[in-house]
């Protein structure tokens, strides 16, 4: 029965997405202007199309487009080599009103509504710079902080995160644990009301430059379940115990600094808790959803990126004569490569 109906579904959502005329303008989700969706744009990237967006979205995507063009992409061959992107970018990023766009005003972020970071996140794929982790600090780390922290942490970290002064990341991998937080080994023990941490973590993004880490810890060990004895900590950078080892060399994203965190009898005072003992890992479980958003819509905006440069690619390059968009069997190809219009349509 429930399979009749999944495909019974199916087949109406498809004869609707048939009648829908693939190439028609579509009001913004402000119900002002018209606007083209993707696939009837010029090109993938342009600014004025797709109907979740506004002119508002419209005028600050242009901004992010700048700052991109001028303060990025100049200097990332450069950061490439360092492992890292500079300080002074992160507090450039912050004047810019970068960071932080979709925490509330009254937490000392910019009070952005979802889609205008989503612009941020879109336009860093555009640039194809990937050694800016403003997406990791602002719309993981931040989040956590805004959502679970109590009201002195909130007023200590937003408005320096958001300003790029203070340099957020989150740790949860270890070398014997990735996706299974279950697996976590690294603890804290209570000691007075101080607590004692002690661990490892690996391949933590914005790890070498951070100044506060949001650290996942098992806090007991005779919890029914593991999911129910982990926490969450605020280290922050220059506590004693607290250890960047070395910054990690990869394939590919190589200006974001990935870095081993150590932490050595770090002691904690009991205002580095977040939220509450033992439920770290339902506010892991709260969270993680916007991450994976955040990763595809950064996986199809890349795409897009590189379906613009290749298509410009193959109108400009010759051979044997004629361009290679010419040839037979690059225009049956291409078509097969531009799934993120129909995804972007989509949404």
């Amino acid at each position: 029965m429930a399979t009749r109906l999944l495909r019974g579904s199916l087949r109406l959502w498809g004869a609707r997405a048939a009648q829908r005329p693939l190439l028609a303008t579509r009001c913004s989700h402000s119900g002002g202007e018209e606007r083209l969706e993707t696939p009837s744009a010029k090109r993938l990237t342009d600014i004025g199309i797709r109907r979740i967006f506004s002119s508002e979205h419209d005028i600050f995507r242009e901004s992010v487009r700048k700052f991109f063009q001028e303060e990025v992409i100049p200097h990332h061959a450069e950061w490439e080599k360092a492992g890292e992107v500079s300080r002074e970018l992160w507090e450039k990023a912050g004047k810019q009103g970068l960071l932080g766009v979709n925490i509330a005003e009254e937490h000392g972020g910019i009070g952005g509504d979802l889609f205008s970071t989503a612009v941020v996140w879109e336009e860093q794929a555009y640039s194809n710079c990937t050694g800016p982790g403003f997406s990791l600090h602002s719309d993981i780390v931040m989040p956590y902080i805004a959502n679970y922290g109590s009201e002195e942490q909130i007023k200590r970290f937003i408005p320096q995160m958001t300003a790029g002064k203070c340099i957020g990341a989150i740790a949860m991998t270890e070398p014997g644990a990735g996706s299974d937080l279950q697996g976590v080994r690294t603890n804290a023990k209570k000691d007075g009301s101080d607590w004692i941490l002690n661990g490892s973590k690996v391949f933590i993004t914005n790890g070498w430059l951070s100044d506060v880490v949001i650290v996942v810890a098992v806090t007991s060990r005779e919890a029914r379940s593991p999911a129910h004895g982990i926490s969450l900590f605020l280290v922050e950078n220059g506590m004693k115990g607290f250890i960047k080892g070395r910054k990690l060399h990869k394939m590919g994203l190589k200006a974001q600094d990935t870095a081993e965190l150590f932490f050595e009898d770090v002691r904690l005072p009991a205002s580095a808790l977040l939220g509450e003992e033992n439920k770290g890992f339902y506010y892991l479980m709260q969270e993680l959803p916007q991450e994976r958003l955040l990763i595809a819509e950064l996986a199809i905006s890349a795409c897009e990126f590189m379906f613009e440069e290749t298509r410009n690619y193959v109108k400009q390059r010759k051979a044997f004569g004629k361009t290679v968009a010419h040839i037979q069997k690059v225009p049956k190809t291409a078509p097969n490569c531009s799934c993120a219009e129909r995804f972007h349509f989509v949404v």
